[in-house]
């Protein structure tokens, strides 16, 4: 796979094209920012019999601080320079420090908007309830606004092993230090006639607060009855070695015989990780976009209007549905008193939520809204006031 930098002359090429309206690189903690092109540059506008996706709030400029999510910072980069070379003049930040910091950021006015692989909490935690400190921030209330479908992939590092096939109780037993050496009788009996090693395993986590933890443990949790001892969360309450972000638990596996995590599919991808396929009970399943896009339509919605918060079934049997990924959201206030600010985001959100940019991430490892997702999402921005 190319990362975003390789690919930046293809992203060029479509953004340069019509953007019409249909309807995550190495952790740092510095934000990564696309900046305005050389002055003198006007703000863009479309061309004559073009219908542009940037066009519903024109082409702003300023500039926009949005945090959160390690999870999509590839795809939220890629968007970026997509949407920058249509409209120039708004530079736009990200600083992916995880959901946790990003929603905290952002309650506390911190940045523009937050992204976050889970939607804001409606249960208190620590003493803060995050719908109602959102809410307070905004004098409005805030919308989760499903953006980015990050595939979890399951990443291992084992020579000679090429493909595995594990479970929601087998990855929860390895997770919780149960099962210690890939040629345990449990891992082996999920595959048959590959020749294990007895390697021992190796597992690492995510030791900041992450989304990406939160629902990794849901589909321990939900799919994996009893053998999952803890409850979903942010943090991380099984065995294993802690690093930071996506890139750290990436690096770390790729470092380490024996290795093992869970981790967004483009970086697996850009690590030349192994990639577990998951039998969800209904047999084994590899990760596509196909068979994650299979996941998230077996979602409910879990908001009203115009808060689009989706309940996913880890738990799901349907078969060829890859079960375990995440939904990214942008949270964001339905009503800003920064009418400038808000048309920045409306102008920003509009392309993201677009079949272009949506294609886009989809060539990075990352797997498109479903169409039904996609307007409800374009919609809502459109309302955005």
């Amino acid at each position: 796979m190319q990362t975003i930098h390789r690919r930046r002359a293809a992203v060029l090429l479509v953004a340069a094209g019509s953007l019409a309206l249909a309807g995550c690189g190495s952790d740092n903690n510095t934000a990564s920012s696309s900046s305005s092109s050389a002055s003198g540059s006007t703000n863009s506008s479309s061309t004559s019999g073009e219908t542009s996706s940037t066009d519903a709030a024109a082409c702003p400029s300023g500039t926009l601080n949005a945090e959160g999510s390690s999870a999509q910072k590839n795809a939220f980069e890629e968007v970026v320079t997509a949407y920058n070379e249509k409209c120039p003049d708004l530079t736009i930040n990200y600083n992916p420090t995880g959901s946790g910091t990003g929603i905290k950021q952002f309650n506390a006015g911190q940045v523009d908007f937050a992204g976050s692989d889970s939607a804001l909490k409606t249960e208190e935690k620590d003493g803060v309830i995050e719908v109602d400190a959102a809410k307070k921030r905004c004098e409005s209330d805030a919308w989760n606004l499903p953006m980015v479908i990050g595939p979890i992939a399951v990443a291992y590092n084992l020579d000679g092993v090429d493909k595995l096939v594990l479970d929601a109780a087998t990855l929860a037993a390895i997770f919780q230090g149960e099962i210690t050496t890939w040629n345990d009788p449990k891992i082996a009996a999920l595959n048959d006639g590959v020749t294990l090693p007895s390697t021992p395993i190796k597992p690492f986590f995510r030791s900041d607060e992450s989304g990406t933890t939160e629902n990794f443990t849901k589909y321990l949790k939900a799919a994996g009855g009893d053998a999952w001892a803890g409850e979903p969360a942010k943090s991380w309450t099984g065995k294993g070695e802690g690093k930071e972000k996506s890139s750290g638990v990436a690096d770390a596996v790729k470092a380490t015989a024996g290795g093992i995590t869970y981790v967004e599919l483009s970086y697996a991808k850009d690590n030349a990780l192994g990639m577990a396929q998951i039998d969800n009970g209904s047999g084994a399943v590899e990760l596509t976009s196909e068979s994650i896009g299979k996941f998230i339509a077996t979602s409910t919605a879990d908001g009203e209007g115009n808060d689009l918060r989706l309940k996913l079934d880890y738990a799901t049997k349907e078969a060829g549905a890859y079960p375990i990924g995440l939904v990214t959201y942008e949270i964001v206030c339905s009503v800003n008193k920064d009418k400038e600010k808000q048309n920045q985001i409306k102008s920003f959100l509009t392309y993201f939520a677009s079949s272009d940019a949506q294609t886009l991430i989809e060539e990075i490892g990352y797997a498109p809204l479903p169409t039904e997702v996609q307007s409800k999402v374009e919609a809502a921005v459109s309302a955005l006031s």
